[in-house]
């Protein structure tokens, strides 16, 4: 569909200032009819298999909702008007860790409820709800963490604005309670949301206005500033840019999923670890468990991180378990945007 209407998979080319560059046909309507109503089938195929596959395995049903992966944070998400969960439009929405409304907010005054915090170790900023401050790497009501992504956006919200995936976001709250702290449940919440996606596919494609002509709608003046919004698979993701009398862009801000639930990755990483190591001991078994508590929020550090290839300033420390620096040949490439070498050192690090 995307192919079809956007020109290609995964960025389409078909946008233009106002609008896109072509609308629905016909014929593309049938096509993608067929498709989106296949598309809630195989949700709910996907959603059995979750349940025969992972829910029926008490093994399994008990590392969801066990202590390794867990954790009591904010949530925020996008909602529409009656706080179902809205994926383009709406306000957003912000839960306590007890799933109490805290603040709902237009996008445009994102700024006025949400800082960054910056640490020297990583080019990832570490954001947090102003009113509440930064208090550190915890969670609880009193940190100003929040997550974002699939399971948050259920959290942040009174339900689905669709049957089946209404139905499906019950039977998560009835299992895991409400709200979810569960970080293996941002799973599931994703098949949830792609059975509502499903859902409204079929939805928008039996209204007629998508047939519509009105696609584009011409700028009349030049920019000055503009925030957008839109809930990625990843979570919610900010665009905040400023131009000059040209419409150039003088600056931008992207406040992208991975940077808003880069605090809570460190947590979930930390605490599996805390949980899961004994005696020192670290099998490979035990390392993909670990992996399992930062997998679970798809975290992209290419797009949080903003950093340009080959420009990065790179520092490697090699340190022993008692954390004094130690001492190991070391080979360090930087390569460019194409793959090429750039600059490669070698050398001893002795601190």
């Amino acid at each position: 569909m995307i192919t079809t209407l956007g020109g290609r998979v995964i960025h389409p080319v078909c946008g233009l200032p106002g609008g896109v560059s072509r609308g629905l046909t016909e014929e593309n309507r049938e096509e993608f009819r067929q498709t989106a109503k296949d598309a809630v089938a195989f949700g709910q195929f996907s959603l059995q298999l979750f349940e025969d596959v992972v829910l029926k395995n008490q093994g399994y049903v008990d590392l969801i909702v066990g202590d390794v992966y867990k954790h009591e944070t904010y949530y925020m998400g996008l909602v529409d008007k009656n706080n179902k969960v809205n994926l383009y439009d709406g306000d957003i929405r912000v839960v306590t860790p007890a799933g109490k409304e805290f603040v709902k907010f237009q996008a445009a005054d994102y700024t006025k409820h949400i800082a960054e915090h910056v640490e020297t170790w990583s080019y990832v900023k570490f954001p947090y709800l102003k009113a509440v401050g930064w208090k550190g790497f915890v969670d609880g009501p009193e940190s100003g963490i929040y997550r974002v992504a699939p399971l948050a956006r259920l959290n942040a919200s009174d339900g689905m604005a669709t049957p089946l995936a209404q139905a499906e976001y019950e039977k998560l709250f009835a299992t895991l309670g409400r709200p979810a702290h569960n970080t293996l449940a941002y799973h599931w919440a994703r098949l949830v949301e792609l059975q509502y996606a499903a859902e409204r596919m079929v939805e928008l494609l039996e209204d007629d206005e998508i047939m519509s002509d009105n696609i584009r709608t011409i700028p009349t003046e030049t920019p000055t500033e503009g925030v957008g919004v839109v809930e990625a698979p990843r979570g919610t993701l900010y665009h905040h840019y400023k131009t000059d009398e040209r419409g150039v862009i003088t600056q931008a801000n992207l406040l992208v999923a991975t940077v808003s639930n880069a605090p809570a990755i460190c947590m979930s990483v930390e605490r599996a670890a805390r949980h899961l190591i004994k005696n020192g001991e670290v099998s490979e078994g035990l390392l993909n468990m670990v992996e399992m508590a930062f997998r679970a929020y798809d975290p992209c550090f290419a797009c949080a991180t903003h950093t340009v290839p080959g420009e990065m300033p790179l520092v490697v420390e090699v340190r022993n378990a008692d954390g004094s620096l130690g001492e190991m040949p070391l080979v360090v490439e930087v390569r460019n945007a194409d793959g090429s070498l750039a600059e490669r050192l070698s050398q001893f690090v002795d601190g």
